[in-house]
């Protein structure tokens, strides 16, 4: 899965797929894409099911005629997840803002969920970070701005997120692509001009009627969701958490095994 390949396509939704067996969905936040999850996939013992946000990646797009907020978001994920017809419920994983999503879909439907599993994610008023908080107030200068000089943002960005300077140098250029690709200063304000904490403050409190087996792994370095709200996450859904020493918020791209981990515990019951 660390070669990119063609994502699967149908009319609620585009993702990436590797592997066999129970199933597992993967949710990304910003400004990733399913590459996110391309160290963790093939380490996940379980058809792994890399779900891409409308108005991210190669759906930047589609983004365009699209409510991106989080609540929206978990609504879009949710019809998608029901047109696939899973012989099993799956495990459901989000990091940072796909963290938030996933919250919010298990809150609504909690019996389409066999676990639940956070890494770095959005939760309660952790966000957004104050970068995004400027962003949002500055959107209609940025939107303008050649992607030249949004270039800077997203490479200052990636790198505080990374404990592992080489695999931040990938990470940039595996995640700028998209932006480049379809717009950058439009896409991405139009990423983050929606965002509120409002979305996660809405389901705090109902994450531990769920019922859901969890586990909620977190890089204690991270500069972007403090761990503090990790442990809130873990002491909410009745679980561990995995700390990783020096960890920053990329989780799924620097630590790929400590994720993975997660995920399989989880899928075998463990």
């Amino acid at each position: 899965m660390t070669e990119r390949q063609p994502l699967r396509e149908n009319e609620y939704g585009r993702w990436a797929e590797h592997g066999t067996g129970a199933p597992v969905i993967l949710v990304h936040g910003i400004p990733t894409s399913p590459r996110l999850w391309r160290h963790v996939m093939p380490l996940v013992q379980g058809r792994s099911l890399a779900w891409e946000m409308p108005g991210y990646g190669s759906s930047i797009p589609r983004g365009s005629r699209h409510d991106l907020s989080l609540s929206a978001q978990a609504g879009y994920l949710l019809e998608w997840l029901g047109s696939l017809a899973l012989d099993a419920k799956p495990v459901l994983a989000g990091h940072d803002l796909g963290g938030g999503v996933a919250q919010i879909a298990a809150v609504r439907q909690p019996d389409a969920f066999a676990g639940l599993m956070l890494t770095n994610s959005v939760a309660y008023d952790s966000w957004p970070i104050p970068s995004v908080k400027i962003m949002q107030r500055m959107a209609p200068f940025l939107a303008r701005l050649p992607a030249t000089l949004i270039y800077p943002m997203l490479v200052q960005l990636l790198h505080r997120g990374h404990d592992n300077p080489q695999v931040a140098l990938e990470s940039i250029g595996e995640h700028w692509a998209p932006y480049v690709t379809h717009g950058a200063s439009r896409a991405l304000m139009r990423q983050v001009v929606p965002l509120t904490p409002h979305d996660t403050d809405n389901v705090s409190g109902q994450l531990h009627a769920l019922g859901l087996p969890a586990r909620v792994v977190w890089g204690e370095a991270d500069r972007f969701q403090q761990v503090q709200y990790g442990e809130r996450l873990a002491e909410e859904l009745g679980c561990d958490l995995t700390r990783i020493p020096q960890g920053r918020h990329f989780t799924p791209e620097d630590h790929p095994e400590t994720v993975a981990a997660a995920i399989n515990s989880l899928l075998s019951g463990s």
